[in-house]
Order: C-alpha cells, then sequence, then structure tokens
C-alpha cells in the first residue's frame, strides 16, 4: 500500500474514531451554531467541564474542531475543511459501493 494511501486510511481512522461517541456527536451537533466556549457547551449538554474537555480534545486531535483562546477562555468551532474532506470520504465510500461486487478470479 502506497505511503499516501496509508496516511489517508489513518487520518480517517481518527476521524471515524473522534465521531463514535455520542457525547461527541452532541458537540458536533451543538457547534453547527456557530463557536461556542466549554462553558457554554457544559450548560447544553448539562456535563462536568472535565468531561467535555476529554471529549473536545478527541475531536481537536482528529481535526474536526479547532480552537481559539480569547484571555482565559476558549472558543471552540467546526473545523469546515475537515468536514468537507470527511463528506468528500462519505461519498467516494457511496460511489464505491454502487458499483457493486467485484469478483477476484478465484471466486469465479
Amino acid at each position: 500500500m502506497p505511503a499516501t494511501a496509508h496516511k489517508k486510511l489513518a487520518h480517517s481512522a481518527k476521524w471515524f474514531h473522534a465521531l463514535a461517541d455520542e457525547t461527541r456527536l452532541q458537540i458536533i451537533d451543538c457547534l453547527t451554531d456557530g463557536e461556542q466556549c466549554v462553558c457554554d457547551l457544559t450548560e447544553k449538554l448539562a456535563a462536568a467541564q472535565s468531561r467535555l474537555s476529554f471529549h473536545l480534545k478527541t475531536l481537536k486531535d482528529a481535526g474536526l474542531v479547532k480552537d481559539r483562546r480569547d484571555g482565559r477562555w476558549i472558543y471552540y468551532s467546526l473545523n469546515g475543511e475537515a468536514l468537507e474532506q470527511l463528506s468528500e470520504l462519505v461519498a467516494d465510500l457511496k460511489g464505491q459501493s454502487r458499483k457493486g461486487p467485484s469478483l477476484s478470479p478465484c471466486c469465479k
């Protein structure tokens, strides 16, 4: 497998790992309304700040969320570029599934 393909798969795995948690999906849903600080998310999700910080770090490490410091507050927003890449990946997968099964010579 070429190095670029391996890197792309590894990056995709990070995205899907980050999205494989209900709390993180709730955070993403909240951030669709725009940039928010942890205190806003804590209130909306009725969750402890330490718990949300863990999930936000996972989303940030996967590149799905960006942060911005303003004084002592950190504001989070969705990374539109990463979400576009994720959307393209899903579209590619969807397109591959439409091609139908590809039988190798040993399966014929």
